[in-house]
């Protein structure tokens, strides 16, 4: 069984006074254990309301979503969310924030403490514990978000353009720490983004959409083997990837302009 399934999933928003928008139409994905699957799509494609979807924030027009085997209702603490705005607790410090979901959970002070700074220790923050998120870099605070995530042990973690704020340079560092990560966790991700070499750098499978209304048009499997470094971005196979996405989102940028 996969962990996540959505199965023929539509979305149509009904604004009063205003035309009918269909966001996701007749969308079916399975999402396997221990993956990291990434969907990529142009602006406007809905790729963040699927993933709303899967967080329990919205609700399908029709449709089901089942997270091992059960159905999606509402927000749960068995899936962690990271999106692309701080959203931090900015009265709480850093090792606040990330002890928070455990804290809530009702364990035990020494237990929740040492999954705070096991998780700050994994995003490299050690020493930043008592600084609170208006005192930190945007990589910094971002981290922070992963760290706080994680330490709720989500059976599946996902990203709305995480680091889509970030410059190049920290958005690289920061790939190449979720990788280090997701490596060590194991954690199932459903990762969204519109960036082509951040889709192929990251994912085991690319799904790219099709312009609203949404829908998927082709999933790649990349074949390029772990663990992967900055090298893998002018191999052969990662710009044959690329190629072949770019000109999948190519078409789709067109027919929307057109419609």
């Amino acid at each position: 069984m996969s962990l996540l399934s959505i199965q023929d999933v539509t979305v149509r928003f009904e604004p009063k006074g205003k035309p009918v928008v269909l966001a996701l139409d007749n969308v079916s994905l399975n999402v396997e254990h221990n993956t990291f699957s990434v969907i990529v799509g142009p602006s406007g494609c809905g790729k963040s309301t699927l993933l709303r979807l899967v967080a329990g924030l919205e609700t399908p027009t029709s449709g089901r979503l089942d997270l091992d085997g059960k159905p999606i209702l509402g927000p749960s603490a068995d899936r962690g969310m990271v999106f692309q705005s701080y959203t931090l607790f900015p009265w709480l410090t850093v090792r606040e924030n990330v002890m928070f979901g455990p804290k809530l959970k009702g364990l035990p002070k020494s237990e929740y403490e040492d999954i705070a700074d096991r998780f700050i220790a994994a995003v490299h923050l050690k020493g930043f514990e008592k600084s609170y998120p208006k005192e930190l870099s945007g990589g910094m605070r971002q981290r922070v978000a992963l760290a706080r995530a994680l330490a709720n042990d989500p059976r599946i973690l996902l990203m709305d353009e995480p680091f889509g704020a970030l410059d190049s340079q920290t958005r690289q560092l920061m790939q190449e720490l979720l990788l280090e990560i997701w490596q060590e966790q194991r954690k199932t991700v459903l990762f969204i983004t519109h960036d082509i070499d951040e889709a192929v750098f990251l994912g085991d499978e690319v799904h790219v959409m099709s312009a609203r209304p949404g829908r998927f048009k082709k999933t790649l499997s990349i074949d390029i083997g772990r663990p992967r470094g900055i090298d893998v971005l002018t191999s052969p196979a990662f710009m044959e990837y690329k190629r072949e996405i770019l000109s999948l989102m190519h078409d789709e940028a067109l027919r929307a302009q057109m419609a």
